[in-house]
């Protein structure tokens, strides 16, 4: 059932590949906008464009009601991009952020309502002292001729407890058609806290868009367990989306060495971590009491080895109709496009596409366009939009 291919390449051929990207690029005539490259999937041929480069560490990239995009850069900066690939000076009044390790400035998510309220929201790791978490902020876009900046930031959702360190801050914001909003949490590289149901350390969280708890959480009322988690036992969430043939919230989390993870997250359920996993430790010690236990939750599906899973997105689109209803997902160690076809809430196949870019996919979304557009994870990360063959 889990189709593990590992498309493995030779150092020479790596090589000689990046000798050919850079000769295309430079011998590419500046009249034309974006360089192009061609590439095979089972069921045909697609082309990836670069958009935009100049990122340091891209993160997050969501979609305007115009087609323009705002993206997150890790050290801090917010971005908004045009179709054509031009960017903004960065967006003035972004919160303070622990740009440390895998901290920083991470998603970013649009309201609903945006044309009458403005409000965009961001995910973050949160310094304070010698501790930081992960927080939401919520605030408006503004745009004058001076530039951009957001105005009225409020601090909406905030980690409980801070603690130190620079690993595992989840971090993907889902707006539900309910209007509630889910954070995906990570456990701060501190792995038995995420079966505490007194923190939010290695936890799905679901507020309003406000901050308030919504009164149907499944832990409202409980005293030993904090009204804002959904699920817990997660170690590190960094994809989360909406299944539209379902309605259901779908997440994707990293394993250790090994065991990374999809789940649907029901409200009240425990899924395992670090109790029962299909990854070992990076030592390769065994962890926790195996892959199973009563009342602990199983992944619909699980990588190992890992890919290093983060930024995931359903396709409904009709540019590329073989892969509609496909789920798509970024992988940053496999450095891939991973393509999963499902019946259901069965994944039946997998495919990778993009080994021969090396790059890490941090994110992936589908766009106003009907395509699919990435975020690569690099000091110079680009946007890559993945159009029909010409």
């Amino acid at each position: 059932m889990h189709d593990q291919r590992q498309y493995r390449r030779g150092l020479a051929g790596r090589a000689a590949r990046r000798l050919l990207l850079a000769a295309f690029l430079a011998t590419t005539s500046a009249a034309i906008p974006a360089a192009a490259q061609e590439f095979r999937s089972e069921d045909g041929p697609f082309r990836v464009v670069t958009v935009a480069t100049g990122f340091e560490h891209p993160w997050g990239l969501a979609f305007l009601p115009d087609d323009r995009m705002l993206v997150t850069e890790r050290p801090g900066r917010l971005r908004i991009v045009r179709p054509d690939g031009v960017l903004s000076d960065p967006v003035k009044g972004v919160p303070a952020v622990y740009a440390v390790g895998q901290g920083g400035l991470l998603d970013v998510a649009v309201d609903p309502d945006f044309v009458g309220n403005r409000l965009i929201y961001l995910s973050y790791a949160e310094p304070d002292g010698d501790v930081a978490g992960t927080a939401v902020a919520r605030a408006r876009l503004v745009e004058t001729e001076e530039g951009a900046r957001l105005d009225g930031l409020q601090v909406i959702f905030r980690q409980q407890p801070k603690v130190g360190g620079s690993y595992h801050w989840g971090s993907r914001l889902v707006l539900m058609p309910d209007g509630t909003l889910f954070v995906t949490l990570g456990e701060r590289n501190q792995r038995d806290r995420a079966q505490r149901p007194d923190e939010d350390l290695g936890k799905l969280v679901r507020i309003k868009p406000d901050g308030t708890i919504p009164k149907d959480n499944p832990f409202v009322g409980r005293r030993d367990t904090r009204p804002e988690i959904w699920s817990l036992g997660h170690r590190n969430i960094q994809g989360a989306a909406i299944n539209p043939a379902t309605g259901a919230l779908w997440t994707i989390e990293h394993g250790a060495r090994g065991g990374d993870e999809i789940n649907i997250p029901e409200g009240g359920k425990n899924y395992g971590w670090p109790i029962i996993t299909y990854g070992r430790d990076y030592t390769m010690l065994p962890i926790g009491e195996g892959t199973e236990k009563p009342g602990l939750e199983q992944p619909i599906y699980y990588w190992d080895p890992s890919i290093a899973p983060s930024g995931m997105a359903f396709y409904t689109g009709s540019a590329f109709p073989a892969w509609r209803d496909n789920l798509f997902v970024g992988a940053l160690a496999a450095q891939a496009l991973v393509r999963l076809k499902l019946e259901g809430n069965t994944i039946t196949h997998e495919e990778r596409l993009l080994g021969d870019l090396e790059e890490r996919i941090r994110d992936v979304r589908q766009g106003p366009d009907g395509k699919l557009w990435l975020l690569t994870d690099n000091d110079d990360g680009r946007i890559l939009r993945i159009d029909p063959a010409t």
